[in-house]
């Protein structure tokens, strides 16, 4: 047996033994112990997804929601560290179920990056015109440096009403919020999701935000921005997909 092998045996079977014993110490109702010894074996072996997935588990059914939230983001990392996007999708979004005040929004970035990396190549950004119509603007910054899913998530925290405008040389849209809640988007003739989807992979440029003192239509009703952003890039996974069918 060559070194690699003997090396990925010895992983398999110190996983294996760390599973065994968490579920013998969870049958015996020793919980603490079963996150103990999965913590111990997690410190071994970082990168192994069955070690972090059962301390969620063990940590969600016994009241542990802190170590459970952080077993979910690492696992959502390792999940787009492979190109398993539902999983990381998923993830997320029990991280935020679990403690909404976690931002998830460098995931979901790291997800449009590994997704579509064709779309981070430079792009000028939007200069507005000098004779633009003069804006109150509450909240502004450069794409590159902010991305969207961080501007959604502090005009989320903040319970703002606006419209969040985001453009560059190829491509504008806007966001519309009511106290923080996503409902309505529009890009060119497109409204509502079909928007935000467009809106969504705008990856370069400038976006700013404008309060409003009067609240909007709904034409996007999610059951949180959350969920509407995760759905949102599960649906340009699965046209990407189809397009490279």
């Amino acid at each position: 047996m060559s070194e690699t092998d003997k090396k990925k045996k010895s992983y398999g079977d110190d996983v294996e033994a760390a599973l065994l014993d968490a579920d013998l110490f969870v049958k015996y109702k020793a919980a603490p112990r079963a996150v103990e010894r999965l913590q111990e074996a997690i410190a071994h072996h970082p990168r192994s997804i069955p070690l972090r997935e059962k301390l969620r588990e063990v940590t969600v059914a016994h009241d542990r929601p802190e170590e459970a939230a952080r077993q979910c983001l690492a696992l959502a990392k390792l999940y787009i560290e492979r190109e398993n996007f539902e999983g990381a999708h998923e993830r997320l979004l029990e991280a935020k179920h679990i403690d909404p005040r976690i931002n998830i929004a460098p995931g979901l970035e790291a997800i449009r990056r590994a997704r579509r990396p064709d779309l981070h190549q430079h792009v000028s950004p939007y200069v507005q015109p000098p004779n633009a119509p003069q804006r109150h603007i509450t909240f502004a910054g450069d794409l590159s440096a902010v991305s969207i899913f961080d501007a959604i998530q502090v005009l989320e925290n903040s319970r703002l009403t606006g419209v969040l405008a985001v453009e560059n040389t190829e491509r504008q849209g806007r966001v519309l919020f009511n106290e923080g809640r996503i409902v309505g988007a529009e890009s060119g003739e497109s409204q509502a999701h079909d928007a935000f989807r467009l809106i969504v992979e705008i990856t370069n440029g400038t976006f700013d935000f404008e309060k409003s003192a009067d609240e909007f239509p709904v034409t996007i009703n999610a059951p949180s921005n959350t969920n509407l952003l995760l759905d949102t890039l599960r649906q340009l996974d699965e046209e990407r997909e189809e397009n490279d069918e």
